[in-house]
């Protein structure tokens, strides 16, 4: 079984890509973009197109891991443009394909993450640092003290790694989760069960049903956590996920709803999760847990 996990998150960021349609705005109030910035190597930027219509809004900061940690920093665009539309400043490893070939590490055995969990940390350096350039276009515009940290699939395990940080507010990790037996087959990608203990902030899965493979990974880890608010929510889509459906799908709508809840301290956001009629429990798409809610 193990190699169908393997399996599993090198095709991870491969099936968000073919097929896919053009990119989105994202249904949010800011029309939003991606691009590649000078200032920030090997990421790629999902923000407002039009920053000056923010007005007294900053922008929170959310960096996504890629599925399959690959350097394609748009494989799931829907998802990320969705919630850069509605205020937060979007970033993911890797570049915007162009057609070239960079160089890859030799082969060691094991699946290699193109991309290193450090990147998610250097997102987060980049964004708190612009807002306090001087001619940066994000110059006070970002809510340095609101921070979430996500992933998909390996990059999942990217976040959780990140979500450890004092500076993390909230983490959601999406069809994903440590591997149950502790060993990690992605050379790069730690898995251990015992780091759920450093976790220190509310923390949301999002799994794709028993037909998700990281489905037993995301579950266990979700009944290991007691010390922090957590939820696990399943949409039986399986791996893939709705990353690339219109607007992200519905794990893009419960994606936003958490980060309003969680950096903005949003009143209806929080009645998506919380109480016996909570706005996601009635949704029949879904499943959703909680544990050591308020």
């Amino acid at each position: 079984m193990r190699w169908l996990i393997m399996l599993g998150f090198a095709l991870a960021f491969a099936t968000g890509a073919q097929g896919a349609p053009m990119a989105e705005q994202g249904s949010g109030p800011y029309p939003a973009l991606f691009e590649m910035r000078a200032d920030l190597p090997d990421h790629v930027v999902y923000r407002p197109k039009a920053l000056a219509r923010l007005g007294a809004h900053k922008l929170g900061i959310y960096v996504f891991g890629n599925g399959g940690c690959s350097d394609d920093g748009t494989a799931s665009r829907n998802h990320l443009l969705e919630i850069a539309s509605h205020g937060y400043l979007v970033i993911a490893p890797g570049h915007i394909p162009d057609g070239k070939t960079r160089d890859r590490p030799a082969p060691s055995g094991k699946l290699t993450a193109q991309t290193p969990t450090g990147a998610l940390s250097e997102a987060i350096d980049w964004a708190q640092r612009e807002n306090g350039r001087r001619g940066s276009p994000f110059h006070g515009r970002v809510a340095v003290d609101q921070i979430a940290v996500s992933g998909w699939s390996c990059g999942g395990l990217q976040a959780l790694s990140v979500a450890q940080e004092p500076r993390v507010k909230t983490a959601i990790i999406m069809n994903s989760g440590y591997f149950n037996d502790g060993v990690s087959p992605i050379a790069g990608i730690t898995s251990d069960k015992a780091m759920l203990a450093r976790l220190h902030s509310p923390i949301l899965y999002i799994l794709g049903g028993p037909a998700d493979i990281a489905w037993p990974n995301g579950t266990d880890d979700f009944r290991r956590i007691n010390h922090v608010p957590a939820a696990l929510v399943n949409v039986p889509v399986g791996h893939g996920g709705t990353y690339m459906q219109p607007h992200g799908g519905i794990g893009g709508q419960m994606a936003t709803a958490w980060l309003d809840w969680q950096l903005r301290g949003s009143k209806a956001a929080a009645r998506q999760f919380t109480g016996k009629d909570c706005g996601f429990c009635r949704d029949g798409r879904l499943t959703i847990e909680t544990k050591n809610m308020p």
